[in-house]
């Protein structure tokens, strides 16, 4: 295991490593990069209906803690090769948060819980626990929220989300563009789909706009365009979107898009937010109502869990101590729970054959 990102390669005041030395001060082994590699191409696989499995992004809501972190992700390791059979598991490593008002940003901001935001280290620990996690065979999974942070991070993630806060945003759509992984991008706040549908559709359009180089140069950007952008559903102000009919509309909506090959499975339900309130409890209620006795959607890609050590959460402040492996954004799962679900996704996924498109399930 890494030594902790020393104290000396925090950032100066202002002045941050470029993405190429942080590339090269905190670079992956050959089986981190084999293992990016792979979850990317199983990922695409399953979007476009090569691979029957679910796929399972888990983890987090955001990662405060490099030692739970690792703990977290040994454990979720063991029972990806268990359930490999079924299920393509990507481990949730979320770095930046966003916020309604203020609050902690997140690890890559304010790594030190103490309000002191050493961007700098923040950006190496991310690099550090982003290579340990894929050294395990885990694929890595994060919200894409600074649209600098691809350049230190995105060559250590086999999937990226677009969030419901931005994927209205013009700067993001273009930043997928770019991306060399699938992205999801999340329904707006309200609830509408056509949000997400017209981010993917932007983001399958080649681009040319502002930028950084690896050197940390302000440069032109050339983004050719994202053919893997696919629908995240989340609820909104409008109620859940969970259901069969949910999910067969979101795929009607993302196939009539042109500019790239029909993805056959394109929708992935986030279990937590405004499908189950952030309730952990309503979380796995809705894990389970998705794949339902009749079994998984035909076009559902998979699902999106938030979940850690311990159920639950705790609130931050610089002057408090916290407790060990539980979130400290919103609510999670605790393992056992977590375990329980994906033990009942992977026998779902694998004794019943995918319903075919209009045979929906409105648990």
């Amino acid at each position: 295991m890494r030594e902790a990102i020393e104290p000396e390669l925090a950032d100066r005041e202002d002045a941050l490593p470029s993405p190429r030395r942080a590339r090269a001060r905190v670079a992956g082994s050959k089986r981190t990069a084999q293992v990016v590699k792979r979850g990317r191409r199983e990922i695409e696989a399953a979007l476009r209906g090569r691979d029957p499995r679910l796929l399972v992004i888990v983890g987090p809501c955001s990662i405060h803690d490099r030692e739970s972190a690792l703990e977290y992700a040994h454990r979720l390791a063991k029972l990806a090769r268990a359930t490999r059979e079924s299920l393509i598991i990507a481990m949730r490593t979320y770095f930046e948060k966003p916020r309604t008002t203020v609050g902690w940003k997140g690890l890559l901001n304010d790594p030190d819980l103490d309000g002191s935001c050493k961007i700098g280290r923040g950006l190496l620990l991310a690099r550090q626990i982003l290579a340990e996690v894929n050294e395990l065979g885990l694929p890595c999974a994060s919200e894409v929220l600074d649209p600098i942070t691809p350049h230190y991070l995105g060559d250590l993630l086999s999937w990226a989300a677009i969030g419901a806060r931005t994927s209205e945003s013009q700067v993001h759509r273009e930043l997928a563009s770019g991306l060399a992984m699938p992205v999801g991008f999340k329904n707006g706040t309200g609830g509408a789909l056509e949000i997400a549908r017209d981010a993917i559709q932007a983001a399958r359009s080649p681009h040319r706009s502002l930028g950084i180089d690896m050197e940390g140069r302000v440069a032109r950007q050339r983004r050719e365009g994202n053919p893997n952008g696919h629908l995240v559903l989340r609820g909104g102000a409008s109620g859940p979107n969970h259901t069969g009919e949910h999910i067969e509309r979101g795929a009607e909506l993302v196939r009539e898009l042109a500019g790239a090959p029909i993805l056959e499975r394109p929708i992935l339900v986030d279990c937590s937010h405004d499908n189950s309130g952030k309730d952990p409890a309503l979380q796995a209620q809705v894990c389970r109502a998705v794949v339902s006795a009749d079994g998984p959607h035909p076009s559902l890609l998979g699902v999106l869990l938030e979940s850690h050590l311990f159920e639950g959460r705790q609130d931050w402040r610089p002057d408090t101590r916290l407790e060990y492996g539980v979130s400290l954004t919103d609510p999670c799962l605790g393992w056992e729970q977590t375990e329980e679900l994906i033990l009942h996704l992977a026998e779902a996924s694998a004794s019943k054959p995918r319903r075919r498109a209009g045979t929906l399930a409105t648990a």
